[in-house]
């Protein structure tokens, strides 16, 4: 538990989708997390499982989808330099020179944290919010996801500085 903050429920998994607008078009959706600001209440986050739907299979043409879910609202699709990118995942077909539809692969932090940490992140405010764009597709591709966590009551300068925080570095 991190200090300065008390756990107020169990742990949660919240399920999440986004889908893309058009293909190969950037989309963004929030999550709310119905969190209490009165209550200083904030989100911490022990793991985040992306899926990112299949890239199209495309011959002699490179695909991919990207994905990310971040604390702060995006412009693109965020990479795990983010301050406030949580997690990343991405789908790629390399085909490009191919007459076939290619190979594919898949990167992706660590789905579960390492048991030495006791958290991943903290969300302060209200919603996080979920990315994804794919990258040659003939059809639009979207992610679904998991973010597993627990609601704690934060104290009043550590909930002050949490908020400051995440909301300077948006």
């Amino acid at each position: 538990m991190p200090t300065g903050l008390k756990q107020s429920s169990s742990v949660v998994a919240i399920g999440f989708s986004v889908d893309e607008t058009a293909p190969n078009t950037f989309t963004q959706s929030s999550v709310d997390l119905n969190l209490s600001p009165l209550d200083r209440e904030v989100f911490v986050v022990l793991a985040v499982n992306l899926d990112p739907f299949t890239p199209d299979a495309i011959a002699a043409t490179d695909t991919a989808v990207e994905s990310s879910l971040t604390t702060t609202s995006q412009t693109g699709v965020a990479n795990l330099s983010n301050a406030n990118c949580l997690a990343a995942s991405g789908n790629v077909i390399k085909s490009a020179g191919f007459a076939d539809a290619g190979v594919s692969f898949q990167s992706v932090g660590a789905e579960t944290p390492p048991a030495t940490l006791e958290y991943i992140g903290i969300i302060a405010t209200n919603d996080f919010f979920i990315q994804v764009k794919g990258i040659g597709n003939l059809n639009a591709r979207g992610m679904d996801g998991k973010l597993y966590g627990y609601r704690a009551v934060a104290s009043a300068d550590i909930y002050a500085a949490l908020v400051q925080s995440e909301v300077l570095s948006a």
